[in-house]
């Protein structure tokens, strides 16, 4: 089966949440409904030498949306089966099966799925799929002033940027399998007390 995959790379994102909007913009979402989520992740302290404060303080974004697992949690939890993988690997919901009980997004480590309060059912992002059909990219990409993200096949992307797809906050990769490639920022790699700094942005989404 063909699966198609998003990459991200993290040491060149500004955090200006284009993404965002593009994705939004594109599928009319209503205030509060964000399928694409910006990270703002910062870590470190203030060191104090002799009189001077030096700045240890690290910081990175991470944009994240569905990433279409191999092993997707909450097409297993659905009690409807109201989730499933299309032909190009995409999961997506099939909308007359969905009766809107939330146990997918409970259950989903990325917090990719979203409860549309005025249809009752749950949506989340579909990769554009309908772009794909085009021969287009996702409005996500194309929207990204820095380039920083792209889709495509899983096995083209791990052999163009190798097969990382973890990074503070993201879940180990071995629990879902995510369709994911991930350049880490170079601040990621050092070992402070990464947290997430916009959490009330991000937390309703």
């Amino acid at each position: 089966m063909k699966q198609l995959a998003f990459y991200f790379d993290a040491s060149q994102c500004s955090g200006c949440k284009t993404c965002q909007v593009a994705c939004k913009d594109k599928h009319d979402h209503p205030v509060g409904m964000r399928w694409r989520n910006v990270y703002e992740v910062a870590g470190g302290s203030w060191q104090a030498k002799g009189h001077n404060w030096i700045s240890g303080i690290r910081s990175y974004n991470i944009s994240m949306a569905c990433n279409h697992c191999k092993d997707p949690i909450c097409m297993t939890k659905c009690p409807n089966k109201a989730i499933y993988k299309n032909e190009m690997g995409l999961v997506l919901i099939d909308e007359k099966r969905c009766m809107g009980c939330q146990y997918c997004a409970w259950a989903c480590p990325y917090g990719a799925l979203h409860l549309d309060k005025t249809k009752g059912k749950m949506t989340k992002c579909t990769m554009c799929a309908d772009y794909f059909a085009e021969g287009k990219l996702p409005s996500c990409i194309t929207a990204c002033p820095m380039r920083v993200l792209e889709a495509g096949e899983l096995s083209e992307l791990r052999e163009k940027h190798g097969n990382n797809a973890e990074s503070f906050p993201l879940p180990p990769p071995h629990f879902t399998k995510p369709a994911l490639v991930i350049k880490k920022h170079p601040a990621a790699k050092a070992q402070v007390n990464w947290k997430i700094i916009n959490k009330e942005e991000v937390k309703n989404a």
